[in-house]
């Protein structure tokens, strides 16, 4: 199945995509679970915005917004990720822009997989899970 990689509103180019790919199937492997269509979109935050207050009835901007399709062990959605938060968190968090990118791609999986992150544990789990992503991200080679 496929990963793909999609630019709504911005111009955006991710760079080591192969590797990204490699990456995300791996930590989903690593859950037992597979690999079905995952869609990133890379967007503008004011399309997030209308994204959360069309669908979620949220009316403030977020770095993702994840839509989960997985059933049983197969993993699909569709993921949205603003540019421009992911940017301006990078800034806010002291964090090189890429690893924030990283992040919260991982993010979006977590989610796809079933993890949450609405409680204080929960959050801190998410992180703990992200950080060792990363980690094992940055010792794969291309």
């Amino acid at each position: 199945m496929a990963i793909s990689f999609n630019n709504h509103e911005v111009k955006f180019n991710l760079k080591n995509k192969k590797r990204i790919k490699n990456w995300i199937k791996r930590v989903i492997e690593e859950h037992k679970k597979s690999n079905g269509n995952i869609s990133y979109i890379f967007t503008s935050e004011n399309y997030i915005l209308e994204i959360n207050k069309k669908y979620l009835n949220h009316n403030y901007y977020t770095d993702i917004i994840t839509f989960d399709y997985s059933s049983n062990e197969l993993i699909e959605g569709d993921i949205f990720i603003s540019i421009d938060t992911v940017y301006s968190n990078s800034k806010k968090f002291k964090t090189n822009f890429n690893e924030e990118m990283l992040r919260v791609i991982i993010h979006g999986i977590f989610h796809l997989i079933g993890f949450k992150d609405k409680s204080k544990q929960q959050k801190l789990e998410m992180r703990e899970l992200e950080n060792k992503a990363i980690l094992y991200f940055n010792s794969l080679n291309e």
